[in-house]
């Protein structure tokens, strides 16, 4: 009988640490599941040996003041173009909108594209993208710009959406070069520096 508690004890132990041996890194839910793609070899863009030392991503400290509201005023009749990208790529987009809001007392605006590919995927086709750059692109946040997503059901009835720069993410050309990636547009930089987010990552 003491053997089979002793028995029931140890099995119990090595499920817990089996359960806890790597546990979800991240200070919100958004970064928890961010570094959780990352590191599934299955989802995650990072080349091998970066993924082989893969500790987690990292992120700037959260930060209430890059959570905003914002006004969208929907481009009528906007044309399909094709987006420049990292390589001869050029996927179909379509301007979708300007964004106005106030980040640190000071207007700014971004423009946001619906992918007209996106729209033939039933998995994405309620998303819309905002890449942009700022005053740490290149140095703290990746060179190339970051990106974040708007849900179309997310946009209030008088055209209002909250804006999380908390929740940004990079183009998967800041991991690995095999990938192809659109460009962040010009008129799409923000003149102050958006501390908010993911960082640029540091290659091993």
């Amino acid at each position: 009988m003491k053997k089979i508690l002793l028995l029931l004890v140890l099995l119990t132990m090595i499920s817990c640490n089996s359960q806890g041996k790597r546990p979800l890194v991240g200070k919100t839910e958004y970064q928890q599941k961010l570094n959780s793609s990352y590191k599934d070899a299955t989802t995650s863009p990072l080349k091998k040996k970066d993924l082989k030392n893969f500790k987690g991503l990292d992120f700037f400290p959260v930060d209430s003041s890059f959570i905003v509201i914002a006004k969208l005023n929907i481009t009528v009749d906007a044309p399909i173009f094709k987006m420049a990208t990292t390589t001869d790529r050029t996927p179909l987009y379509k301007e979708y909108g300007k964004l106005n809001f106030t980040i640190q007392g000071k207007g700014l605006e971004l423009t946001i594209y619906q992918s007209q590919d996106d729209l033939e995927d039933e998995k994405y086709k309620d998303y819309l993208f905002v890449p942009f750059t700022d005053d740490t692109s290149g140095d703290e946040s990746y060179g190339g710009g970051r990106y974040m997503d708007v849900m179309l059901y997310d946009i209030n009835a008088d055209g209002t959406v909250i804006l999380n720069f908390n929740n940004t993410y990079n183009p998967y050309c800041a991991y690995n070069d095999k990938y192809s990636c659109p460009l962040t547009p010009r008129k799409n930089h923000l003149d102050i520096e958006v501390k908010a987010g993911i960082k640029v990552f540091e290659k091993h």
